[in-house]
């Protein structure tokens, strides 16, 4: 465990400083340490780092970390936000899901009949690699314009809220997907759609109302954060237990406990902080342990599966990245910013880490193509920096058309009213 954290901080490191996302380095490591490098030159050496026994405590250390930075996710939404560039994200982020979502249910076809497990239905193969595609990492994204000086302008908060309506949309799409891959029949599906229904006004209308009396207590005997605390953890992992139960992923519970939780509220602020500490210790461990399971060893130099993670890659980049500009130059925004806000959008990073590891772990994919996609999750979420820098070079000295306000978008009210 020592080694795998420190190997962690300092691949994380090294990816700072070349102006990437700590993220790519942590999978590094995983690769590193596992079966595709440390494996081939050292069997000896891996088998004796990670014995049977360790697999099931670094699978239960990293996904708390995956369900506390869920909830954090939820937590950091910003709702008001989402109203206010609600017409303009619509678009963006319905045109950025919509036709990566085609792009990689059409590559599924001849996928299927190569690398799909035994047992594993088309529709939700298909439905799982469409999601894939589709994806875009709202937590990197942040990051970069973050480090970008990009967090405060209109382009960095109309990048951020087109995100977050197509990360809702994706993570309904994969709750689909692990209801049929977890449950046979219509009838069981629709029961599984009905309970994660009725959870989200559970939710919305039972808890969220109670912890914000929680949260406002009486300011001559405010709650002490040390109360808040393991409420606000229980919270999480109930909240998380509720859904799996229901038939979909743990997480899509403590993503929903994050987004209905107050905020601006001192002492759930407070709380909020601790539940990150947890969450940056034990997160790396759930990349790492993503890298692990990548096997670069099954492409070997078998020119044909190296040509599927080109043409994986190249499909998911292009139609992520050229719908998103598309929908933004029909929503009169200046080529600079379009094709900024595509790059933006086409980061995918952890978010695509997460969903491919919910998927290998369903069985929905194989090892294989765990790997290929992992490879082009990597790729375009590299890209993105650079891409941006190269736009910023290209467009220099040209004075670009503003991002429009919340109230001049001219998408029509029919969609902000859908959203």
């Amino acid at each position: 465990m020592p080694l795998i954290l420190l190997c962690a901080q300092l691949a994380g490191r090294c990816c700072r400083r070349l102006g990437q996302p700590a993220v790519i380095g942590e999978i590094l490591a995983g690769i590193l340490l596992g079966p595709s490098l440390l494996g081939r030159l050292s069997p000896g050496t891996e088998r004796w780092l990670f014995t049977a026994h360790l697999a099931p405590v670094l699978d239960t250390l990293s996904q708390l970390g995956l369900v506390a930075f869920m909830f954090l996710i939820g937590y950091e939404l910003d709702l008001g936000q989402l109203r206010r560039h609600r017409s303009s994200a619509v678009l963006i982020s319905h045109a950025g899901i919509a036709l990566p979502a085609l792009a990689g249910i059409l590559l599924a076809v001849p996928m299927y009949t190569r690398f799909a497990e035994p047992g594993v239905g088309f529709p939700v193969f298909a439905l799982f690699i469409g999601v894939a595609m589709s994806v875009t990492a709202f937590p990197v994204l942040a990051r970069v314009l973050t480090d970008r000086g990009l967090d405060r302008t209109p382009l960095g908060a109309l990048a951020l809220t087109s995100a977050a309506v197509g990360d809702v949309i994706a993570w309904c799409l994969l709750a689909l997907v692990t209801a049929l891959a977890g449950h046979h029949g219509p009838a069981r599906v629709l029961v599984t759609i009905g309970l994660s229904g009725a959870f989200f006004l559970v939710m919305r209308y039972g808890v969220r109302p109670l912890l914000v009396r929680v949260g406002r207590a009486d300011a001559s005997r405010p709650v002490p954060v040390a109360a808040v605390l393991p409420l606000l953890l229980g919270g999480v992992l109930l909240s998380s237990y509720a859904t799996d139960r229901i038939g979909v992923h743990p997480i899509f519970g403590a993503f929903l406990f994050g987004a209905v939780m107050p905020r601006n509220l001192p002492p759930v602020n407070a709380a909020v902080e601790h539940l990150r500490g947890v969450a940056g210790l034990l997160l790396p461990l759930f990349f790492v342990s993503a890298g692990l399971n990548i096997r670069l060893d099954l492409l070997g130099s078998d020119p044909t599966r190296w040509v599927w993670c080109l043409l994986i890659t190249a499909v998911a980049m292009l139609a992520k990245w050229g719908a998103s500009s598309a929908a933004a130059r029909v929503d009169g925004i200046g080529w600079p910013q379009a094709l900024s806000l595509g790059a933006l959008m086409n980061c995918r990073g952890l978010t695509e880490l997460v969903i491919l590891s919910i998927g290998y772990q369903l069985g929905v994919i194989s090892s294989l193509v765990y790997s290929l996609l992992v490879v082009m999750t990597l790729i375009s979420t590299a890209v993105t920096a650079p891409a941006l820098s190269g736009i910023a070079r290209v467009f220099a000295g040209r004075r670009p058309a503003p991002v429009p306000p919340p109230e001049l978008a001219t998408v029509s009210s029919t969609s902000g009213t859908a959203f």
